[in-house]
């Protein structure tokens, strides 16, 4: 099925005892401040400035180890999901409105549904 979809987050996962001094650290190094994102008070973030891509600090809620994972924003979940499956990703965990999957290495990242009407061929690449 024809749907749009584009790499759109850097997340960097920590946990919660270092989420402040993270939130702190990468509001310095991209020169944005990562401010609380809406319904979910796990995550801060900020746009890129002179770039159309956010940066995410989430709260690990499991104390789990600190990473970054990679974000593609969609128009159709299920239909970038089995996309990203024929190139060899495979689902862990569904979501509200998200998938999160790992890819062939093993490293974790999110396919997440984009509000209607975001994405279109000026910011998106549309797959068939």
């Amino acid at each position: 099925m024809a749907h749009f979809s584009r790499l759109y987050a850097i997340s960097i996962d920590v946990p919660a005892a270092d989420h402040d001094a993270t939130v702190a650290f990468w509001s310095g190094a991209v020169g944005a401040e990562l401010e609380p994102v809406g319904k979910y008070p796990e995550f801060n973030g900020a746009r890129l400035p002179t770039h159309d891509m956010l940066v995410l600090a989430q709260r690990l809620g499991d104390g789990g180890p600190g990473r970054v994972h990679l974000d593609f924003h969609t128009d159709d979940v299920d239909a970038e999901v089995a996309r990203l499956e024929r190139l060899g990703a495979t689902r862990v965990e569904r979501a509200e409105n998200w998938q999160v999957m790992r890819d062939p290495a093993g490293l974790l990242f999110c396919v997440v549904l984009d509000r209607p009407g975001t994405l279109s061929e000026a910011n998106a690449t549309r797959w068939e």
